[in-house]
């Protein structure tokens, strides 16, 4: 058991994978996935533009965003919707070992995608510019967040928003050109643990903090002295030389999934008694609607 306020290191992550397209090789993933209970996929949004897969199959694999992929007006946002669904859904089904076809996603209140019947992989998007961005977990909850490394954040008034007292005053003491990366650093990494708990923008960012001249070990309290210990896991990441992730990875205390195929996750026994009354009911129909037609 950790002491409280010690500091102990979080679960290793693997380095971003490159999805250059649905025709790519998802071995790494489920490797990821076995390794650390969580799988971190970059994507060009040019590499996934609805238009190469076919209205027909578009529509089969958004299944019910496809109405929400019809209302959408502007054809970049259209484009982007589209391009991220798709992704996910393939990486959930690289995971499931599914076809993406039967994936189908849902949304929590703050808009965070989940699986629809299946809670044993977790997902987090994000995107920015071209990049789309996509995290997987099995151990537990999972956030992602990205970049442009060049955006200027420092001096910009935001700190007074986003920093703690902690942060600011750590900030303040690091050499100037140091201060708009410690300060990306903390961006992605507040927005990857707001998205992973579930709340999004709703949690305001002054009252959590990290460590801005360190890696990342713990959430820490507004003055600075750790918040959680040992149940989070975050990482920054640098992604092309042009973008920085924050991810966060959360562990839910049911240990790891170790198998997250989708056929693992049912009960024999359910199963075959789903499928008894199911077979029941099909030999029952003709002769219920023989008697109604009495």
């Amino acid at each position: 058991m950790t002491a409280p306020g010690q500091r102990t290191p979080g679960p290793s992550l693997g380095q971003p994978i490159v999805i250059p397209g649905p025709s790519e090789d998802w071995s790494r993933v489920r490797a990821d996935l076995d390794r650390h209970g969580a799988a971190v996929l970059c994507a060009r949004q040019d590499d996934w533009r609805p238009e190469g897969a076919g209205t027909r199959r578009l529509r089969r694999l958004l299944g019910h965003d496809w109405e929400r992929y019809r209302e959408l007006t502007h054809p970049r946002v259209r484009t982007r919707f589209a391009a991220s669904r798709v992704l996910l859904k393939f990486a959930a089904a690289a995971a499931l070992g599914v076809p993406p076809e039967s994936v189908e996603l849902g949304y929590g209140l703050t808009g965070r995608p989940c699986l629809r019947g299946y809670d044993g992989v977790h997902l987090s998007l994000s995107h920015t510019d071209d990049l789309l961005l996509v995290g997987l977990a099995t151990d537990g909850a999972i956030g992602v967040d990205a970049e442009r490394s060049d955006r200027v954040l420092y001096g910009s008034g935001l700190g007074r928003h986003m920093c703690t007292p902690y942060e600011t005053e750590r900030i303040e003491a690091m050499p100037v050109a140091e201060r708009n990366a410690a300060m990306l650093r903390l961006w992605t990494l507040k927005e990857a643990y707001s998205k992973a708990i579930g709340l999004g923008m709703l949690f305001r960012f002054t009252d959590f903090g990290f460590s801005p001249d360190e890696a990342p070990t713990d959430l820490l309290r507004p003055d600075g002295t750790p918040g959680t210990v040992g149940a989070w896991a975050f990482h920054t990441l640098s992604f092309a030389r042009h973008y920085t992730l924050g991810v966060a990875v959360g562990d839910a205390g049911f240990g790891r999934t170790t198998d997250p195929a989708a056929a693992t996750a049912l009960d024999p026994g359910i199963v075959d008694a789903l499928l008894t009354a199911l077979r029941e009911e099909a030999r029952e129909a003709p002769d219920r609607r023989r008697g109604q037609n009495c």
